[in-house]
């Protein structure tokens, strides 16, 4: 009998008040609470089935996560899916810890499969440069598809989004989150609210400010400096969703004879790894990307490393 799909919903009252908390006090993109919010009821529905009685937090033993973690190994998931899953539950015991609701973590020291090294996916310098340049040529074949010219907004709109990411190698959630007053076009910085509500300062390139300004002028309405910098639609003052990009951002990625599965985030890793390959130190490019560990943003230099190995074995005789 195979497990049932994880409801997604509050299990408990403490669930509950962990995913306010995540929301709340410790600011969380919208994906993480998403998916803490499906790990924690994914034991659930496992720990109901299984044990045949709802999960009670206080009581639980390692044993039980254990079992649990045996039974996603069976399902063939992932080494990051199943980190990902246990780093949710590590997560809500130390909120109930702190809560005074459990003394201890059952999960603390529980032997984890060791992770996949997964070098991070970009594309190159021109398929980046052809990706950009994609949606106003998409307006421009719709104008000569139709009688109707399409409205011209939203292809600005995306085009400066775009060019956004790539500019400041921005998270999706930051992009959409970003204010007219965030933008200092004097300087030509942006302020970026990050994870966890860490705000940093990261440099925009003049191609991306040109292309917000162009948008910005296509608009019925001047943008308010505490609107959003892109709304959703160009008579809305709401921001843009982060699911709108991903559906927008496919549809160019197929136009520009690009991977369609490739995410707005991957953008940013092209940010990275361009940046690396130029030149541009470590520490700084942790700066720009908000990482708080310098180990996050030293799985970069592996990509440019392999890209350097890649090229010694192509054209050095004796390699």
């Amino acid at each position: 009998m195979s497990a049932p799909e994880p409801t997604g919903a509050p299990i408990d009252p403490w669930v509950a008040e962990f995913l306010v908390h995540l929301a709340t006090d410790r600011g969380a993109s919208e994906y993480t609470h998403r998916n803490y919010s499906e790990a924690l009821a994914e034991f659930h529905d496992w720990h109901t089935t299984e044990r045949q009685t709802q999960p009670n937090w206080r009581t639980l033993q390692r044993d039980d996560f254990r079992g649990f973690l045996r039974h996603l190994s069976r399902r063939e998931l992932s080494r990051a899916t199943i980190h990902l899953t246990f780093s949710a539950l590590r997560t809500f015991y130390k909120f109930l810890i702190r809560r005074g609701h459990v003394a201890a973590s059952p999960i603390r020291s529980l032997a984890m499969p060791k992770p996949e090294r997964r070098l991070p996916k970009f594309v190159t310098v021109a398929q980046a440069k052809a990706l950009l340049e994609t949606p106003l040529r998409e307006w421009e074949k719709e104008c000569r598809a139709g009688e109707q010219p399409p409205e011209k907004a939203s292809f600005l709109r995306d085009a400066a989004l775009l060019e956004t990411i790539y500019s400041c190698g921005l998270r999706i959630s930051e992009v959409c989150g970003l204010r007219v007053g965030d933008l200092n076009q004097t300087e030509r910085l942006v302020r970026v609210r990050g994870k966890g509500k860490k705000e940093r300062e990261v440099p925009i390139g003049q191609p991306a400010l040109h292309a917000i300004l162009q948008y910005w002028q296509a608009l019925p309405r001047a943008p308010l400096p505490e609107g959003p910098v892109f709304q959703a639609q160009a008579d809305s003052e709401e921001p843009i969703r982060p699911a709108q990009v991903q559906l927008r951002l496919k549809r160019y990625l197929v136009a520009a004879g690009l991977d369609p599965r490739l995410t707005p985030h991957k953008l940013r890793h092209s940010f990275a790894t361009h940046l690396l390959d130029h030149g541009a130190d470590l520490r700084s490019v942790q700066e720009l990307l908000g990482h708080r560990n310098l180990s996050t943003t030293q799985i970069y230099t592996h990509v440019t490393t392999e890209r350097l190995k890649a090229a010694y074995d192509a054209a050095h005789p004796r390699a």
